[in-house]
């Protein structure tokens, strides 16, 4: 999709500097995904409330993060929101290190899911930006930010099995830090370029109405809402069998791992299967992945079945940030990605407090409900592939 923008130099390193920026904003992820329910765990919380303290940041998080999509649209550098986010981020980072109870626990975390909400959204357009301007491959960018979960994930997994789960929020605060290094190096590109006014009505109404589109969006993120319950408790339920904190973190960085070969490979499976074609793919092992997650599985087995989390979410994720390079125009890429981000949190919060609901009352056995959420995601992905028009070739690949 050639789109025309004003003349800018390529800011210098800029693949290096979003990659490292990406390293920083999915390391964060790398330690609160596997360990924060462990530690919420470790302070004696019930199941529902460990449910609900980390399904309330993310309906925060559907709030901020499209707002903040849309303001960065408008600014004359998008980069503004991502230090406002970091500096705020680490005032919450620090807060969990002192405060206890399930009330103030549940307030101070919730903060922490809007303040750092736009972080990803933003850099994500911006990395966009340059991969519609310059060429750049998204895939070989993006990949450093599942580098930075994996080493982050091991790390903190280690400093566990040292020292326990009370570490994991000074952890995550040392973390949190890095986001203000990325904000203060990921380049600036300076306002998006406008809009040629031929294309003004148009193109608003593809971005706000599509209804190809937003169902691929829907069903995208329906499909990537069935981690709620492996986010939520699959670190505690690997504890509860017998894995140690290394073990646990083995077990995510595996999946990771799977993660960063495909990202490597993306330019060259792009090539060879459309955007949906990949979110259809993806759907399907997610509903299989869910199903054989029941079963009881050893360690080299349950690190196996870990390496499909490169389909359940890696396809769907790069398939739909191409799509969305080939749709939308660079003017209206922090409000795509906002919306894509909005729906991603419904669905995710969603999924996340019924988790806490339904793993309490049936343990293991609530993945299979995952899995049929999933085949509801991919449904509606089928749906939307039967409306969507033939690809269309790109200037830009991801």
């Amino acid at each position: 999709m050639a789109q025309a923008f004003s003349p800018i130099a390529i800011p210098r390193l800029f693949p290096v500097r979003c990659a490292l920026a990406y390293a920083a904003a999915l390391g964060v992820n790398g330690i609160l995904l596997p360990f924060f329910p462990v530690w919420l765990k470790s302070l004696a919380l019930d199941e529902w409330q460990i449910g609900l303290i980390l399904s309330v940041p993310i309906v925060l998080r559907v709030l901020s993060g499209p707002m903040a999509g849309a303001l960065a649209d408008r600014l004359s550098e998008r980069v503004r929101i991502l230090l406002f986010s970091a500096v705020l981020s680490i005032t919450t980072a620090l807060l969990l290190m002192v405060v206890d109870g399930f009330w103030m626990v549940l307030l101070v975390f919730s903060l922490q899911g809007a303040a750092f909400a736009p972080f990803t959204p933003v850099l994500e357009s911006i990395t966009v930006m340059g991969v519609r301007r310059w060429g750049y491959r998204y895939g070989t960018i993006r990949v450093w930010g599942s580098i930075g979960f994996v080493a982050m994930t091991l790390l903190a997994g280690e400093a566990i099995s040292r020292f326990s789960a009370s570490v994991v929020p000074l952890v995550a605060a040392s973390a949190f830090s890095f986001t203000l290094v990325a904000a203060l190096i990921v380049p600036r590109l300076g306002r998006a370029a406008a809009l040629p006014e031929k294309m003004v009505c148009a193109n608003q109404l593809s971005v706000i109405a599509a209804p190809d589109l937003n169902l691929l969006m829907i069903g995208c993120t329906l499909v990537q809402s069935t981690h709620g319950m492996y986010y939520a408790f699959s670190g505690i339920h690997w504890q509860q069998l017998g894995f140690s904190g290394s073990e646990i973190g083995v077990l995510w960085s595996a999946g990771v791992v799977a993660e960063i070969l495909f990202f490597f490979l993306s330019g060259l499976i792009a090539r060879k299967v459309s955007p949906v074609g990949l979110m259809v793919f993806g759907s399907v092992v997610a509903v299989l992945r869910w199903v054989l997650f029941v079963q009881p599985l050893g360690f080299v087995s349950a690190t196996l079945l870990q390496c499909s989390h490169a389909f359940s979410f890696a396809f769907l994720h790069f398939g739909m940030q191409q799509k969305i390079v080939e749709s939308v125009h660079e003017s209206k890429e922090s409000t795509v990605q906002g919306t894509y981000f909005f729906y991603n949190g419904v669905f995710l919060a969603t999924s996340t407090f019924l988790a806490g609901l339904v793993y309490r009352e049936f343990g293991q056995n609530s993945y299979y409900l995952m899995a049929l959420v999933a085949a509801g995601g991919l449904a509606l992905t089928l749906k939307a592939a039967r409306s969507t028009p033939p690809r269309a070739g790109s200037e830009a690949g991801v």
